[in-house]
């Protein structure tokens, strides 16, 4: 398997080159040459594999023999380290909970996944060193630092938005230190993201081997392609449709599962659930895309006004408008229907959500209220004590917090703060 840029001026590259590079010297995407298709007798024999055995065979065809079978095998099998549940949320609608790993949120798998490749492969080009650079609306910094905390070979540096990320988020990404630099930006995630975009294409910075952990990176990326499988495994036999509402910003998670789709799991349909940043529901009106400025929400890990991966989208359904129309409806919805269906939940089903899983589903029950037959998954992508300044006022209820997140808590916020590219890249050429 070759991996092309999406922009079509650079060569294609093999797994471990674009992992190493994160984003095509032409500043595209990379993307797979092909999608493979996954044999029907996996599929309908799906129940009798577990979940690491179940990743090993999505994965596998991805990176051919850059990494043996063996060690391929234990990258997943330690990416896939906690449980992946689904719980009843009313008749015919599940939660798929993604927030049961060390960050206790969604991208705790890609960014293990792609933490561990990075060290077999530093592992076996001696003295070889990258630095991850990273931007994060939200639950990215968290997972990543976490994913590459003491990873021998490699040097984080993670951006955020000041004041636009949760305090929990903000300290799971400040307070580990070692080889993790937070990076505090004034200004909103996408000047993050552009930064970050900018750093890559600067000559400067080639000494540094600079690749990203964003979902723009395919060891990030794919992997969250897992989730899917999990969830059909579980609900196989209990409808002959299925469909997905994910939480989308950035648009790697629901992209993934559109790949999975494409691979040939059985799944109808896409839901893409977002906030006030409604770029996608009004390109899938008209095929008109305008991003715009970004729009601070309580879903902020969602507030993306121009996102990343959508043109990985366009290049699954090869540009056919109609096609995608037919997988994928978009909805947006406001911070005030976000808090009702936050309290219509606790309230109908005693089941806490935090934002973004509230937009998600809202989002599938749009979807089923239109399908009566179907089952409905919605994606709740991080745990509520994330989100515990929106949470605790919306629901008037306590949450326990858990072990792990009270010591984070304690620990000392340490950040640089910075207001341009000039000084992100003065402090990058100075370390």
């Amino acid at each position: 398997m070759l991996y092309i840029s999406l922009n079509s001026q650079s060569s294609k590259v093999t797994f471990q080159k674009a992992v190493t590079l994160g984003l095509a010297p032409d500043k595209g995407l990379y993307f797979p040459e092909e999608i493979p298709t996954l044999p029907t007798d996996f599929f309908n024999s799906i129940e009798n594999f577990s979940n690491t055995e179940i990743a090993f065979t999505v994965i596998k065809p991805y990176i051919n023999n850059e990494i043996p079978d063996d060690e391929l095998k234990k990258i997943v099998t330690d990416t896939l380290c906690f449980d992946f549940p689904l719980v009843e949320v009313g008749k015919n609608c599940y939660s798929l909970e993604l927030f049961h790993g060390p960050t206790m949120a969604f991208k705790d798998v890609g960014a293990r996944f792609m933490a561990r490749c990075l060290a077999y492969f530093n592992k076996i080009e001696s003295n070889s060193k990258n630095t991850i650079l990273v931007a994060t609306s939200g639950d990215t910094g968290g997972a990543v630092a976490s994913g590459f905390l003491d990873v021998s070979g490699v040097d984080v540096v993670i951006l955020y938005p000041t004041g636009k990320v949760s305090k929990v988020q903000e300290k799971q990404l400040t307070t580990l230190g070692k080889n993790i630099t937070a990076l505090e930006v004034d200004g909103v995630f996408d000047d993050c993201q552009d930064m970050v975009k900018k750093a890559f294409l600067d000559d400067d910075f080639k000494h540094l081997n600079l690749t990203s952990a964003n979902s723009i990176n395919i060891a990030r990326w794919l992997p969250q392609m897992f989730y899917y499988f999990f969830a059909y495994k579980a609900l196989k036999n209990k409808s002959e449709k299925l469909y997905f509402s994910v939480p989308s910003g950035n648009f790697g998670n629901i992209c993934s599962g559109m790949l999975a789709k494409k691979m040939g799991l059985p799944i109808d349909g896409f839901i893409a659930a977002t906030n006030s940043n409604d770029t996608v529901p009004r390109y899938m009106i008209d095929a008109n895309y305008n991003p715009k400025a970004s729009i601070a929400t309580i879903s902020n890990a969602m507030d993306v006004g121009n996102p990343s991966n959508f043109v990985r989208i366009i290049k699954i359904y090869q540009n056919n408008f109609s096609e995608l129309q037919s997988d994928l409806q978009a909805i947006s919805f406001s911070d005030t229907e976000t808090k009702e269906a936050m309290k219509f939940i606790y309230k109908q089903h005693n089941y806490i959500t935090e934002p973004h899983g509230a937009i998600g589903y809202l989002g599938i029950q749009n979807k089923l209220k239109q399908n009566d037959n179907s089952i409905g998954v919605f994606l709740e992508t991080a745990h509520p004590i994330k989100f515990l300044e929106t949470v605790k006022p919306t629901l008037n209820c306590s949450l326990e917090i858990p072990e792990a997140i009270k010591k984070i808590l304690a620990k000392e916020k340490k950040s640089i703060k910075i207001e341009s590219y000039k000084q992100l890249k003065s402090y990058l050429l100075s370390n």
